[in-house]
């Protein structure tokens, strides 16, 4: 095998202050969760905060040969999530592994 393999992982935290129940939150989570991996093909998860009514943990991976291409796609899963989450995007960060 010939190249460089790269992860890159989008970490979010979403505030969610409309939402009442943690069902609600499920629901809403796993329908944002369900849009972006359909839209980017990427793997997806909780991985946070789970028991959190108004805060959620999201994890984003991609993996690819070339960093600026992973780089340039997780930010446009960042805007992604900006406009279409029923929350408000408080942090992000995006990492490379190698």
């Amino acid at each position: 095998m010939s190249g460089m393999i790269h992860v890159a992982v989008l970490s979010v935290r979403l505030d969610l202050p409309g939402v009442h129940s943690l069902k609600q939150k499920r629901g809403i989570i796993k329908g944002l969760l369900a849009r972006v991996q359909n839209r980017f093909q990427l793997a997806v998860a909780e991985v946070g905060q789970q028991d959190v009514w108004q805060t959620a943990d999201l994890a984003f991976a991609a993996v690819g040969n070339e960093v600026a291409a992973l780089q340039s796609r997780m930010q446009k899963v960042a805007e992604f999530i900006e406009t279409d989450a029923e929350g408000v995007v408080v942090d992000f960060r995006v990492e490379f592994l190698a």
